[in-house]
């Protein structure tokens, strides 16, 4: 069973602490119910995570330029999520920020040849990205990893229950989940300590920006619904994984367990991303 807690990391400075937390081992059935969702996120099966850290809060605008020196944001202000990144952005910012602080980078880019798993011919940067699963810098969270932080130990559609409303994350409130009441639609990004975080005091796991995740999209069913111990996804594809659903998203977009995501090279004002370490 999942452990329900997460505890503040320890293992670098309180500055560090404040703004991550440890989340722990466990297992969680991972996809959606019979009636939640689409068949790409079926079978549930179960998936056993090791620990690691997640940041709180979505990469500010503020810590972007920090570490960029750039903010392409259509909205901008100093706490709202960075947005208008590309996935490859969002790489190219963990290998920065690891080395700003004399970490070792989790990801090498070459970008002399065509990486040979991209198959979008549509993606002219098609940079190869290799991941160093031992290196102790900053990366992006896999999508099981996303999907267990996101439920913090809850099996409903959302780790709000089996309801979210727009006094509990930033969607498009004309488009609620199932039958449920009309919010408000704000019609853009909101500070990223706006709302309630889930139990495991994450922030904005649910809606504002869809956040960048490490797999390449699966456009099939989970397979076999077999146990499977840290998956990091597909080894080619067309398209990055992001989840969690944004300011312009329908409800039903943000459910723990919705599975989507972009070309790598493009930039939405919809998507932004979140930093983990080991």
């Amino acid at each position: 069973m999942p452990k329900l807690a997460a505890k503040l990391a320890g293992t670098w400075s309180a500055a560090h602490d404040s703004n991550f937390v440890r989340i722990e081992d466990g297992s969680f059935m991972m996809g959606s119910y019979e009636g939640e969702g689409s068949d790409y996120e079926k079978p549930r099966h179960r998936v056993t995570i090791s620990s690691f850290h997640m940041s709180k809060y979505l990469v500010t605008q503020r810590e972007y330029e920090e570490v960029m020196g750039k903010n392409s944001s259509r909205f901008k202000g100093a706490n709202l999520p960075v947005e208008n990144v590309s996935w490859y952005d969002a790489i190219e910012y963990c290998i920065r920020r690891s080395c700003n602080e004399g970490l070792t980078p989790a990801y090498t880019i070459d970008k002399s040849k065509r990486d040979p798993n991209n198959t979008n011919d549509e993606d002219m940067i098609a940079w190869i990205v290799t991941w160093n699963r031992n290196a102790n810098g900053y990366r992006l969270p896999t999508e099981a990893e996303w999907e267990y932080a996101c439920r913090a130990g809850t099996t409903t559609p959302f780790s709000t229950g089996h309801n979210i409303t727009t006094d509990q994350a930033n969607y498009d409130g004309n488009y609620p989940y199932g039958d449920n009441a009309k919010g408000i639609y704000r019609g853009r990004t909101t500070p990223v300590d706006s709302f309630a975080p889930n139990r495991w005091g994450l922030y904005d796991m649910h809606g504002n920006v869809s956040e960048w995740c490490w797999d390449w999209v699966s456009y099939d069913a989970y397979g076999t619904g077999s146990a499977r111990t840290d998956p990091i996804g597909p080894f080619s594809g067309v398209a990055r994984v992001a989840r969690g659903g944004g300011w312009d998203s329908s409800a039903s977009f943000l459910c723990s367990a919705r599975r989507y995501g972009n070309y790598p090279s493009l930039r939405f004002e919809f998507i932004g991303f979140r930093v983990v370490r080991p």
